[in-house]
């Protein structure tokens, strides 16, 4: 593909033709009108290069679609089907109209799989680097709302994928940074092929899109949603502040992709710290009634119940293998 500079194009030709062929509409104030005694919500988030991504490795338009997909995530946490998307990019001199091109089709493949309506666009300057923003609003059914129960102790807690993973396959990607600017040697190229699918749940994690909809086909409604996006530790001390009970987790029940304990191995790195501390899992994890169970259990397989919510004294614990409950501790969680 040829380079496409944006001295080409005036700021609005360059949106023009960002829009073109997306079957999205690029619109001033883009809103939606919700259902009656349904509710809005709404997340957003700073992708910073630098501190969220690192452009030696990281494809442009794997970045667009995780951005949008974790941004669904957290729309899907709180039983919320998505609506409207706003993106924000930040970018200096040194990304061109071929470069916002490619991050924003990733943005677009993502926005359709998650069934957003519209997705508003600005370009903006920054000194350093590229920043994404990106906002999500969502829309919660009245019915789910009146349906949802107080968590209780016993309620399972599940997660819907493999955790660890993103951190693991950041660690493959930045240690062969290291060894390339060692090198500098563009013909030598690392064969990653035995860590795919941990370097993939970093690149393009997914999200399940259809999560909500089964839930509610199902009539299950989860008490408490969370995208675990900073180590499942975060998400158990914000359940546990959330719901004022407490929650153990077993450590043997936490799913793992195939290849961490052998690369955790080779890379000296615990997997269940990696699940417990490590970053951009965005799998989802939900509180299900217990008396829900075995119909969770059968309808949704992908999840894997990993603990149980328990009387407030426990607080937030993982359970070893051996009986052992070690207190939950999350870097850089708070009460405030």
């Amino acid at each position: 593909m040829s380079e496409e500079s944006f001295q080409e194009y005036g700021k609005e030709e360059a949106l023009a033709l960002l829009y073109e062929g997306t079957s999205f509409e690029k619109t001033e104030n883009p809103s939606f009108e919700p259902a009656a005694g349904n509710t809005i919500l709404s997340s957003s988030k700073l992708f910073i290069e630098g501190i969220d991504f690192d452009l030696t490795y990281f494809p442009l338009k794997h970045l667009g679609y995780k951005c949008v997909s974790a941004m669904a995530g957290e729309i899907y946490a709180s039983m919320a089907h998505s609506r409207l998307l706003s993106v924000r990019l930040g970018l200096s001199a040194k990304l061109d109209f071929s470069h916002v091109r490619e991050l924003w089709s990733g943005m677009v493949v993502a926005a359709k799989e998650h069934g957003f309506q519209s997705i508003d666009l600005d370009l903006v300057p920054s000194p350093n680097g590229l920043t994404v923003s990106v906002s999500a609003t969502g829309e919660k059914a009245k019915l789910t709302k009146g349906r949802t129960m107080k968590a209780r102790s016993k309620d399972l807690v599940c997660v819907s994928g493999s955790l660890g993973a993103a951190y693991l396959g950041q660690q493959v990607l930045e240690r062969e940074k290291k060894a390339f600017e060692k090198t500098a040697d563009d013909s030598s190229q690392p064969d990653l092929e035995k860590y795919k699918m941990l370097i993939g749940s970093y690149l393009k994690p997914e999200v399940p899109s259809a999560v909500v909809s089964q839930l509610e086909d199902s009539g299950i409604y989860p008490s408490h949603g969370y995208l675990v996006s900073h180590g499942l530790s975060d998400a158990l001390k914000r359940l546990s502040r959330d719901s004022g009970l407490g929650v153990k987790v077993y450590a043997d029940k936490i799913p793992f992709e195939g290849n961490s304990f052998a690369l955790g191995k080779e890379m000296d790195i615990d997997p269940i710290s990696a699940a417990m501390n490590g970053g951009d899992d965005f799998k989802l994890l939900f509180t299900i009634p217990i008396l829900s169970a075995e119909k969770f259990r059968r309808e949704f397989q992908t999840f894997e119940i990993i603990g149980h919510l328990a009387l407030p004294e426990v607080g937030a614990v993982l359970v070893t293998p051996d009986g052992v409950e070690l207190p939950v501790t999350a870097q850089g969680w708070n009460n405030g």
